[in-house]
């Protein structure tokens, strides 16, 4: 199958997306399937507001239409909603083309907790751009359960893996510290929460790997907090591996492939019980989800780190690419459309 992926999410940035993009097509073009990634390098671009590391297109929408046209796609996907999203998805609907879309964060939510805009008006923009899309997959039952409350139709599961045999125990690695080490990995973003973690009466050492424009302020704010900056997969593991516990304090993302990350490392997970920590540890005895992020991060610690490597392992991203091309092969079959393909 032909397939053209329009993202405003690519290199140089480093989130759960980019990661989660790369990683399905690379699956998907080991099965032999024929992928043209549209990404905003290709063309002129802008500095997202707020977020100048994320550029975003401006006025792609004649290139995305000729290469569209080059390529012939059996099926496009929008992978975000941003401009480049908007443009193939303009593009798609003139030329006649399948479309299916992915729901990757919770875009009202940080549009509302950075910007102050309504969740009313963004919901409506998702139902609007979403609305074009044959079926739209979501990473979890609890964000696909949220959508369709917010009146979004034809929702499937597309969920997320791991790279075990980058993301695995390292022997002998150990953060700096006085123990136990407390270990977040993310944006360092308002809608993020870090502050929920770095605020709390914790024993030992707490460290932050990641960037982001909260970062200047955290750092003056907690001189006591250990940083690292954005690091390559393999050191990620690394410092996964020397922590006590990974703390995910965010209450707005829709999976946290980090959570899977941490566990596949052998780093029990700390969290609140929302959606992300719900869907990926539910009730296994690999981590701690408490309304009290502190009682969390104390129960955490008594968790065997086997229990968090043995949970990661139901984590495939060979499944989850499964589950993808499973989707888009339903979108593309003749006669189909939103309503024959459903709800899943």
């Amino acid at each position: 199958m032909r397939i053209l992926i329009a993202t405003d999410a690519w290199s140089p940035q480093v989130n759960g997306v980019v990661r989660t993009l790369k990683t399905t097509i690379d699956e998907l073009r080991a099965r032999g399937e024929d992928v043209e990634v549209v990404e905003p390098g290709g063309f002129r671009t802008l500095p997202c507001p707020t977020y100048p590391e994320i550029r975003l297109s401006w006025r792609s929408y004649p290139a995305i239409l000729s290469r569209m046209r080059d390529f012939d796609p059996d099926v496009v996907h929008l992978a975000t909603e941003g401009p480049l999203g908007l443009a193939a998805r303009r593009a798609a609907r003139r030329l006649g083309l399948p479309l299916t879309s992915a729901y990757h964060t919770r875009f009202p939510e940080y549009v509302q907790a950075r910007f102050g805009v309504p969740l009313s008006w963004t919901y409506g923009y998702l139902r609007w751009f979403h609305g074009a899309a044959r079926v739209t997959l979501v990473p979890t039952r609890v964000v696909r359960d949220d959508l369709q409350a917010q009146g979004l139709r034809n929702l499937a599961i597309w969920s997320r893996g791991v790279d075990t045999s980058v993301f695995h125990p390292h022997a002998g690695q150990r953060l700096e510290g006085e123990p136990p080490v407390f270990l977040y990995v993310g944006r360092v973003a308002v809608e993020k929460n870090i502050d929920a973690f770095l605020r709390l009466d914790l024993p030992g050492t707490k460290w932050v790997v990641g960037e982001g424009p909260e970062l200047p302020r955290i750092r003056r704010e907690y001189p006591q907090v250990r940083f690292l900056g954005v690091l390559s997969q393999q050191r990620l593991a690394e410092v996964y591996s020397g922590a006590d516990v990974f703390v995910f304090p965010s209450r707005t993302d829709t999976f946290g492939l980090v959570l899977v990350e941490a566990l596949a490392c052998g780093c029990p997970v700390a969290a609140y019980p929302v959606t992300g920590p719900l869907d990926v540890i539910g009730d296994a005895p690999a981590g701690a989800l408490h309304e009290d992020l502190r009682t969390a991060c104390l129960e955490a610690l008594r968790i065997p780190r086997h229990n968090a490597v043995a949970h990661a392992r139901q984590f495939s991203w060979a499944r989850a690419t499964e589950q993808f091309l499973q989707q888009l092969r339903l979108a593309v079959e003749p006669g189909s459309d939103a309503d024959a393909i459903g709800v899943h």
